[in-house]
């Protein structure tokens, strides 16, 4: 019984988490490699957001951050990304992986 609350508990906490944190927008929304694009959304700090990535799902490439706040993440598209829509994912300082809804297509 006591295992069984802890773990709801610790779901609990995750899911209020992730609640706080996220990602709404990535503008522009088609980039090159080399290209700055910046993600938006609330509580995305490095307080928050330690590492981002672009993902489709199978392969996880990181990006370069280039510039974090809390209201928004500015990265550099790597060459590795071209040609395809990705996902941005971000990792948490809490140690979660977090797929966000929002997508960029590089050309």
């Amino acid at each position: 019984m006591r295992t069984a609350a802890c773990f709801s508990s610790l779901l609990l906490v995750a899911a209020l988490y992730a609640q706080d944190m996220r990602i709404v927008s990535v503008d522009p929304t088609t980039a090159k490699v080399g290209d700055i694009v910046t993600v938006s959304g609330d509580s995305i700090d490095k307080k928050n957001v330690d590492t981002l990535y672009l993902t489709d799902g199978k392969t996880d490439i990181k990006v370069e951050v280039t510039e974090q706040s809390e209201k928004s993440i500015k990265f550099k598209v790597p060459e590795s990304a071209k040609g395809k829509r990705w996902a941005v994912m971000v990792h948490t300082t809490k140690d979660q992986f977090i797929e966000e809804p929002v997508r960029v297509t590089i050309e």
